[in-house]
């Protein structure tokens, strides 16, 4: 590697250009060297690591050896030595600052704490599914429910919901002892990432206030403090177009299909932020049909992309399959769309001679940037026009419409569960990273476009608008999450925020080279300049400042530690109450070590009824272990014996706003209550 050329001092710009693609090439190489050993139960430290870095090192190798002939890395990245410091600086208070005030969130309520018991189990257990452990309840029985929040109950064993990728990346963070803090060190490593595209397409100048203004929104701070799946899918959609931009030859290309192709295996929203890439590479067959030039970079780019996205599937398949049913309201029409664009690839592909004599309309490049701006003026008059609704017709629906009613009457709002407030999607955008980003982006989206069409330039910018178009328009259009936030800017993280800040300081940055170009003096370009760039960071400075400083799920860890251990190594757990049943099933199992179950409750009830624990008592008694019952207050035990409290934890929970940003957290107490049944 040309970085580690002991004859050769590198630059300041080939030290950004590196440090921002191994950021993606340390995921993908973890995640490749991961998911076979998950796949066969052999997840350990040892096999992992050695394969893990062994893995690192090659896609490293491949990416940034020197190739005879050729330049290694992009000649664009013009930085100083100042400018790449001050891109390492804000990545490492980044990450510093979210370290200190990360959440320690291991009780299941939402998704962090089912990504975090996820990667808690196969870094322990080193494979899947989870056992439900049947014996130590005196065998099956139908008032068993082995199943809980985050976790689907299979005839196989018991599922954990989502994707694998974020689990085998945290599980790393297990072992070196810092689970809950590896959120911390992938969202650093994400600052670097953002700050090495924007350098390879504004320039290097303007990759300081991008990063900054990434690290300082909202979202980004909160999805940088637990264990989520955004932060490591756009280590990968962004690393992914920094290393096809630097890409010189068909292995680079076809390396950085596989790191795209890979955020399939890290969130099933992959696959659509994917799809212009299999565009882009059709798009790349067809020129080298055109000019007769051979399939090229294109097969390259379309090889990796499909081995990536295949993992993807194949876990997916294997690992996922009852995350994959509960969301197939969604996934099928996205397979649909994928089919649509593969076909529209393929026929494109067959057909570029003909279609290249066409010749299009000479105002095209106009209309195509009059487009960009009604586009987004819609999504901004939307509110008056439109109301998204969803009449709920599942049990997830209507699980989802009394949780948005309880939100509303928090709220003080009118009482509608059925609304989703998805019509208001480019005013969260607005919200975390302001006016001046979104219109000088809306602008500078534009240009761009109408430039491509025109003659062609810019062609840099062809994959990233695409991408960034792409997601952003099918984002703001049908979010499809829960409306409440911070929890709904999650979706905004893995391109939204990242690409409108790019294309908000290349706008900044045309802006002022037009300035120049009018005859400003350059004390006028500076001036500027400052003004765009505080414009650019200040708006979603002040949204952040109301939950900036405030961790959420503080003492969660020893809270768990506490109750764990209370219960003894032989006992059988029996949650005999809904929400601690749901809470903690997992956290019991994973964490304390010990078998866990519910116990079956009637439709509507908090509590199951009294024979039906009694009976299982005797059932585990029978099986030679000690029965335990845990619940969330002291007189749902008392009929079986004494109760002892053995979790009293007060802390605090992310905000629930439906109409405006996040101003504040919010109080949280968890009671636990255990019993040990006398013979």
């Amino acid at each position: 590697m040309a970085l580690l050329d002991p004859m050769r001092r590198p630059s300041a710009g080939r030290v950004l250009a590196v440090s921002s693609v191994l950021p993606a090439l340390a995921v993908a190489g973890w995640l490749l060297a991961g998911l076979p050993l998950l796949l066969l139960g052999a997840f350990r430290p040892l096999p992992a690591f050695a394969l893990g870095l062994a893995a690192i090192a090659l896609l490293a190798w491949a990416a940034l050896r020197r190739t005879p002939g050729k330049p290694d890395m992009p000649e664009t990245l013009d930085a100083t030595a100042g400018q790449v410091a001050a891109v390492f600086a804000v990545a490492a208070g980044s990450g510093l600052f979210n370290a200190l005030l990360h959440s320690e969130q291991l009780i299941v309520r939402r998704d962090p704490a089912t990504y975090a018991q996820y990667a808690i189990w196969i870094a322990e257990h080193g494979g899947l599914p989870i056992p439900r452990q049947e014996d130590a309840f005196g065998g099956p029985d139908p008032a068993l429910v082995f199943g809980s929040v985050g976790f689907f109950e299979r005839p196989e064993g018991v599922v954990p919901q989502f994707m694998p990728g974020p689990p085998l990346l945290f599980a790393a963070g297990q072992w070196l002892g810092g689970l809950l803090v590896s959120p911390a060190v992938l969202g650093a490593l994400a600052v670097l990432v953002v700050a090495g595209v924007v350098a390879r397409l504004a320039g290097a100048r303007w990759a300081v206030p991008a990063a900054a203004a990434f690290a300082v929104s909202l979202p980004v701070l909160y999805t940088s403090r637990t264990t989520f799946s955004e932060i490591p899918s756009l280590i990968l959609l962004l690393g992914g177009l920094a290393l096809l931009h630097d890409a010189r030859d068909r292995t680079r290309v076809a390396l950085a299909g596989l790191v795209f192709g890979l955020a399939v295996l890290v969130r099933v929203d992959g696959l659509r932020d994917v799809l212009p890439v299999l565009a882009y590479a059709g798009l790349l067959l067809a020129l080298g049909r055109v000019r007769r030039s051979g399939p090229g970079t294109g097969i390259a780019l379309l090889g990796g992309l499909t081995l990536g996205a295949g993992l993807g599937f194949l876990a997916a398949y294997l690992l996922a399959g009852p995350y994959l049913s509960y969301l197939s309201r969604s996934v099928v029409p996205l397979l649909w769309i994928c089919a649509a664009v593969l076909a529209l690839t393929v026929l494109g592909t067959a057909l570029a001679p003909r279609l290249a004599r066409l010749r299009p309309p000479k105002r095209l490049p106009e209309l195509a940037a009059a487009g960009v701006v009604l586009l987004m003026a819609g999504f901004a008059v939307r509110p008056w026009v439109q109301q998204v609704h969803r009449e709920p017709v599942t049990p997830e629906d209507v699980l989802t419409a009394d949780f948005i009613e309880q939100i509303q009457r928090a709220n003080g709002l009118p009482v509608d569960g059925r609304r989703l407030y998805f019509e208001d999607s480019l005013y969260w955008v607005v919200w975390y990273v302001g006016v001046p980003v979104v219109v000088l982006a809306t602008v500078a989206a534009a240009v761009l476009v109408r430039r491509l069409l025109r003659d062609g330039a810019s062609f840099e910018w062809l994959l990233p608008l695409a991408v960034v178009g792409w997601t952003t328009v099918t984002t703001l259009l049908r979010p499809e999450i829960t409306p409440d936030h911070p929890w709904a800017s999650r979706r905004l993280v893995p391109v939204v925020v990242p690409g409108l800040i790019a294309l908000a300081v290349w706008g900044l940055a045309w802006a002022r080279d037009k300035a120049r170009r009018m005859g400003y003096g350059t004390r006028h370009q500076k001036a500027l300049a400052a003004l765009g760039v505080t414009l650019i960071l200040v708006p979603g400075a002040v949204t952040s400042i109301g939950t900036a400083f405030t961790p959420v799920g503080r003492g969660e860890p020893a809270a768990v530690r506490a109750m764990c251990a209370r219960i003894p190594a032989n006992a059988s757990v029996l949650i005999v109450e809904r929400v601690t049943g749901d809470r903690l099933t997992q956290v019991v199992r994973g964490m304390c070590g010990v078998p866990a179950a519910k116990v079956r409750r009637r439709e509507g009830a908090d509590v199951p009824p009294r024979e039906e624990v009694t009976r299982l008592i005797g059932r585990v008694r029978s099986a030679g272990r000690v029965p335990v019952l845990l619940a969330a207050e002291a007189w749902q035990l008392s009929p079986y014996g004494t109760p002892q409290q053995v979790m009293a934890l007060a802390t605090r929970q992310d905000g629930r706003y439906l109409t405006k940003p996040p101003s504040g957290t919010w109080r949280l107490g968890v009671t636990v209550w255990m019993c040990r049944p006398q013979p």
